[in-house]
């Protein structure tokens, strides 16, 4: 006999995955800021001695978001498997 999540819980569970979702797109923000810093400072002459660090920048840009990806589906994954190891323990 399984039993059934209370309202309460499935709130639990919804506030979790937003809390993910926001994190993903925190980095993906992230990655965002890099990149438009970066080519700011390689595209405009007045910053000529900061355009290594623009470089720099760009490069760390998608490393960024990639690493939100692979968080967020690591993460994604464990909040499922966690939910539904805990709904299978309680029938």
């Amino acid at each position: 006999m399984k039993k059934e999540l209370i309202v309460r819980d499935w709130l639990a569970i919804e506030r979790t995955k937003m809390a993910n979702e926001r994190t993903f797109l925190a980095y993906e923000r992230t990655a965002l800021v890099l990149l438009g810093t970066g080519l700011a400072l390689v595209r405009i002459h007045f910053f000529e001695n900061l355009e290594v660090l623009g470089y720099i920048l760009m490069a760390l840009a998608p490393l960024v978001a990639i690493w939100g990806v692979v968080r967020f589906w690591k993460a994604k994954k464990g909040i499922k498997k966690y939910y539904e190891s805990e709904n299978n323990e309680e029938s």
